[in-house]
C-alpha cells in the first residue's frame, strides 16, 4: 500500500532498478572487455613490433653481406646463404606486422602513422628480397660459371638469356620504391622514420642498378657483336680542358666486337681529325646555340653540348668522312673512368717501363705528360701509349674469369658517375640506351632541374685545378611560381708558378692583362623547364648573361674570367613552376666532382 502512494514516476524507477543494474553490468563488462582488447592489442603490437625490428635488422645485415660478396667469384656459398637469410628474416618481419591489430591500429589518424610506415616497410623489404634480390642473386652462379667456361662472350650470352628475368626484377624494384615513397615519413616515432629513410636510401641505389642491368641485358649482346661484327669509335676525353660532355676529345681508338670478343683496331690523335668537315645537321636549336663554335668542323669543339648523342653523331660522321668506313656507334671515357677500371684489372706498363695504375693514370694523362714533354708530337705519342696500355690491360681482364666480375662492377661505377658513355647508331638500341645514364643524354625533365656546364675558353689545361659548387635554394611562392636562387662558386686552385706553358697558355688572347694560372670558362646554367631568370650577380654586382635553350631547358651563359687562387660567385635569381620535388641535378664530370647542396623547401600552401 505504501508503494501505491508513491508518485507514478518514482514507482516506475524503483521497479526498473534490477533491469538497470543488469544493463549497467553488461555495459561495464563491454567497456572492460574493450579496454582489455586494446591493452592486449597494444601489447601485441609492441611485442611484434620489436620482433619485426630485429628481423628487419637481421635482413639488412644479410643484404650487407650479399653486397660485399657480389664481386667475389669464390663466395658463391656465402652469397646463397646471405640471400636465404635476407629472404627468411624479411618474410618473418612482414608476417609479424600483419593481422587485425596492426591493420586497425595503422588506420588511426596520426597515432597510426608509424604503424602504417612499419607495416609498409616490412612489406617492402619482403618484396624486395623475394622479387628482386633472390632472382638477381640466383643469376650470379650461372654468369660466374659461364665466365669460367667461356670468358666474357659466354657471360654476355648468358646475360642476354636472362633479359626477361632482369626486366621483372627492375619493375618490381621500381614499384617497391614507389610504395615506400608513399608511406608516412614524418611520424611521431623518429626510429620508424629513420628505418623508412634507410630503406628508401637502399632502394635509391638498387632501382637504378637493376634498371641498368636490365637494359644492359637487352643492348650489350647485340652491340658487342652477337649477330655480327660491330665497330665503334672510342674517344678519350681530357677533363683538364672542359667540354660539354666532360673533357676535350683527345686520343681515340677504333674498337671492334665480334661474338662478345672485343679488340682495338687502331689508335689516333685529335690532330688527325682537325680538318675533317662531315655532312651532318643536328637541327636548328643546336645550330642556334653552338653554330659559332663550328662543332662539326672543329674536332676539339665537337662535344661542346652536354647532350652526348650530339657529340657521338658528330664523331661517327667525322670518322666515316675521314676513313671512308662507318662505325656502329661511339663511346667516351675519361682518365677517372680508366682509374676505376684499372682498380679492378690491376696495373699496366708503358713501353718505357712506367706503371699505369688506378692511382696514377689521371696524373699521367693530365699533368705528367705536359710537364715531361714540351714537343706536341712527343706528348701526343705519350698519351697514346697510356691509352694503348690501359686498353690492353682491360682486354686481358675481360678474358680473366677471376677479374671479370670486379671489372663489370667498375664499369657500372664509371657509368653511374657519368664518366663512361655510349651511343648506338641503331635506333632500336639507342631507344633503350637513352633511358639510362650510359647514354649521357641531357634529360628533358618536366620538374625542378639544375645543371652547370662549362666549356673552357682559355685554351689551356687549367680545369684540372677547378673546383665547382652549386647551392640550389628554393624560396617563397608567388602567384606565378616559386622563387629559386642558384648560387655557383668557382675556385681556381692552380699553383701560381711551376706549370708548363702549354698548361697555362691563353689561346684566347684576351685584351686585358692576365697572369700564368688565370683561367677562363663559358659557364652555362641549365634551369627547369618554364623557368625565367629575374636577375643575376657576379661577386655581388649585377651582371648580364646570354640566354638560350637546349632540350627544353632555359640556358643562361656567362663568359667568366677565373683569376688564379680566387673564388668567384655567380648568383642567379629564377622564377620557376611550383613544385615540392627536389631538383634533378645534372653533373658534368671534370677532374674534381661537382659539389651540390639543395636547401629544404618552404611550403607553398593552398
Amino acid at each position: 500500500m505504501r508503494l501505491q502512494r508513491f508518485p507514478e514516476s518514482l514507482r516506475r524507477f524503483v521497479g526498473a532498478l534490477p533491469v538497470r543494474r543488469r544493463v549497467l553490468r553488461r555495459r561495464t563488462g563491454i567497456l572492460l572487455g574493450a579496454v582489455a582488447l586494446i591493452l592486449i592489442g597494444t601489447g601485441w603490437i609492441a611485442v611484434t613490433g620489436l620482433l619485426a625490428r630485429a628481423e628487419l635488422l637481421a635482413a639488412q645485415r644479410a643484404l650487407d653481406v650479399l653486397r660485399r660478396s657480389a664481386t667475389d667469384t669464390g663466395s658463391t656459398g656465402a652469397t646463397t646463404s646471405a640471400v636465404r637469410s635476407a629472404v627468411a628474416h624479411a618474410d618473418r618481419a612482414h608476417h609479424l606486422t600483419t593481422g587485425p591489430a596492426w591493420y586497425l591500429a595503422s588506420r588511426l589518424p596520426w597515432l597510426g602513422d608509424p604503424l602504417e610506415t612499419a607495416r609498409g616497410a616490412a612489406a617492402a623489404t619482403d618484396r624486395l628480397t623475394q622479387d628482386v634480390v633472390r632472382p638477381l642473386a640466383g643469376l650470379a652462379p650461372g654468369l660466374i660459371g659461364a665466365g669460367h667456361q667461356g670468358g666474357f662472350p659466354a657471360v654476355l650470352s648468358a646475360l642476354g638469356g636472362q633479359a626477361s628475368v632482369l626486366d621483372r626484377a627492375a619493375r618490381a624494384a621500381a614499384e617497391v620504391r614507389a610504395e615506400t615513397g608513399r608511406l608516412p615519413h614524418a611520424t611521431w616515432l623518429p626510429a620508424v622514420d629513420r628505418a623508412r629513410a634507410r630503406l628508401a636510401g637502399e632502394l635509391d641505389r638498387i632501382v637504378p642498378a637493376t634498371a641498368d642491368i636490365s637494359v644492359a641485358a637487352r643492348v650489350l649482346p647485340p652491340m658487342l657483336g652477337q649477330h655480327g661484327t660491330r665497330r665503334y669509335l672510342v674517344v678519350f676525353q681530357n677533363t683538364a680542358e672542359a667540354r660539354g660532355t666532360g673533357g676535350l676529345p683527345g686520343a681515340f681508338a677504333v674498337l671492334t666486337a665480334r661474338g662478345g670478343r672485343v679488340g682495338f683496331e687502331s689508335f689516333g690523335t685529335d690532330s688527325m681529325l682537325n680538318d675533317v668537315n662531315p655532312p651532318i645537321d643536328l637541327g636548328p636549336e643546336y645550330t642556334a646555340r653552338y653554330g659559332t663554335s663550328a662543332p662539326s668542323r672543329v674536332w676539339v669543339n665537337s662535344n661542346v653540348s652536354p647532350h652526348f648523342p650530339h657529340a657521338a653523331r658528330i664523331w661517327a660522321a667525322t670518322w666515316q668522312t675521314y676513313s671512308g668506313r662507318p662505325v656502329d656507334g661511339a663511346l667516351a671515357l675519361d682518365p677517372s673512368a680508366l682509374s676505376l677500371l684499372l682498380r679492378a684489372t690491376g696495373p699496366g706498363q708503358l713501353p718505357d717501363g712506367t706503371a699505369v695504375t688506378a692511382g696514377n693514370v689521371l696524373e699521367l694523362t693530365e699533368r705528367t705528360g705536359y710537364a715531361r714533354y714540351q714537343v706536341p708530337a712527343e706528348r701526343k705519342e705519350f698519351l697514346l701509349d697510356v691509352a694503348r696500355t690501359a686498353a690492353t690491360t682491360l682486354m686481358n681482364a675481360m678474358n680473366d674469369p677471376q677479374r671479370l666480375p670486379a671489372l663489370l662492377t667498375a664499369a657500372h661505377d664509371a657509368v653511374r658517375e657519368g664518366r663512361l658513355k655510349a651511343w648506338s647508331g641503331r635506333p632500336e638500341e639507342q631507344r633503350l640506351l637513352r633511358q639510362r645514364p650510359l647514354s649521357g643524354a641531357l634529360p628533358r625533365a618536366d620538374g625542378p632541374f639544375t645543371g652547370l656546364v662549362l666549356n673552357n675558353a682559355a685554351g689551356g689545361k687549367l680545369d684540372y685545378y677547378l673546383e665547382r659548387k652549386v647551392d640550389w635554394i628554393p624560396g617563397r611562392c608567388t602567384p606565378d611560381g616559386r622563387e629559386v636562387t642558384a648560387r655557383i662558386a668557382f675556385t681556381n686552385h692552380a699553383p701560381v708558378s711551376g706549370l708548363p706553358l702549354y698548361v697555362t697558355q691563353r689561346g684566347d688572347r684576351p685584351p686585358y692583362p692576365t697572369r700564368p694560372g688565370d683561367n677562363r670558362v663559358l659557364a652555362s646554367y641549365y634551369a627547369s623547364e618554364g623557368a625565367l631568370m629575374t636577375g643575376a650577380t657576379l661577386d655581388g654586382r649585377p651582371v648580364t648573361l646570354d640566354s638560350g635553350a637546349e632540350r627544353g631547358h632555359p640556358v643562361y651563359t656567362l663568359d667568366l674570367e677565373l683569376p688564379v687562387g680566387k673564388t668567384r660567385t655567380l648568383t642567379l635569381r629564377l622564377l620557376e613552376p611550383r613544385s615540392e620535388r627536389p631538383p634533378v641535378v645534372w653533373r658534368q664530370q671534370l677532374v674534381a666532382p661537382l659539389r651540390t647542396a639543395v636547401a629544404p623547401y618552404p611550403a607553398c600552401g593552398g
